[in-house]
C-alpha cells in the first residue's frame, strides 16, 4: 500500500517523504491556514497539532488531509516539461503586458536556498543552442538540455491564494527539500 500522510506526522515529515509534491503540499497548507510551514516548529509539530493550534476544528484536520493526500494521487508524466492551463493562461497575461506577446518561457534552477537549489522562470525569445523545447498548452517552454535529468517531468503551475499568488513547480526529481518548499535536492 502506497505511503498516505495521516495527522500524526509532522510537517517537516511530510516535506522529507514527499519532496517531489513539497511545493504544491507547502501551498495546500498555506491556504488552510498553516503559517507554520517552513518556521521552527514544522520539525516538532503534527499536522494535526499544527491545525487545532490555529483555532480550526477537527473537520479541518481531514479536510486537510484529503486534499494532501490527493495532491499525492496526481499523475506525473516523466517524459515532459509541462504547464497548466491555469499556468499557462497567467504567463500569457504578462506576456501581453510586458509587449513580449509569442515568445517562450524560460525554465531552469540555480544554485541557491538552504536545501541546494532554486527553480527560475524568465522570457525567452527564442530557444537556444543547446536547449530542448517543450510544447504545452500552446506555450513553448525552453530548458537547456544539460537540465533535463534533474527537470524532467516538471510541472509549472499558478496559485492564487490568501498567503501569497505566483508559478509553482512539482518536480518528480528531488529528492530533498526545506521546510518552506522553495530549494530542494537531488
Amino acid at each position: 500500500m502506497e505511503e498516505r500522510i495521516h495527522r500524526q506526522m509532522t510537517i517537516e515529515e511530510i516535506f522529507s517523504r514527499f519532496p517531489s509534491k513539497s511545493q504544491k503540499l507547502a501551498q495546500e497548507m498555506s491556504n488552510a491556514g498553516l503559517n507554520c510551514v517552513g518556521c521552527c516548529a514544522s520539525t516538532w509539530e503534527t499536522l494535526e497539532a499544527g491545525v487545532l493550534s490555529h483555532g480550526y476544528e477537527e473537520e479541518a484536520i481531514e479536510d486537510l488531509l484529503k486534499k494532501l493526500n490527493a495532491i499525492l494521487d496526481e499523475e506525473e508524466d516523466r517524459t515532459t516539461i509541462t504547464i497548466t492551463e491555469k499556468a499557462a493562461k497567467k504567463y500569457l497575461e504578462i506576456l501581453k503586458e510586458d509587449g513580449k506577446e509569442g515568445w517562450g518561457l524560460r525554465y531552469g534552477e540555480k544554485a541557491a536556498g538552504c536545501s541546494g537549489f532554486e527553480y527560475f522562470l524568465d522570457y525567452s525569445e527564442k530557444a537556444k543552442e543547446g536547449d530542448k523545447v517543450f510544447e504545452s498548452q500552446g506555450l513553448q517552454i525552453h530548458v537547456q538540455e544539460k537540465l533535463l535529468p534533474r527537470l524532467i517531468g516538471s510541472v509549472i503551475d499558478y496559485v492564487d491564494g490568501l498567503n501569497g499568488a505566483g508559478f509553482k513547480i512539482s518536480n518528480p526529481n528531488v529528492k530533498s527539500a526545506c521546510g518552506c518548499g522553495q530549494s530542494y535536492g537531488y
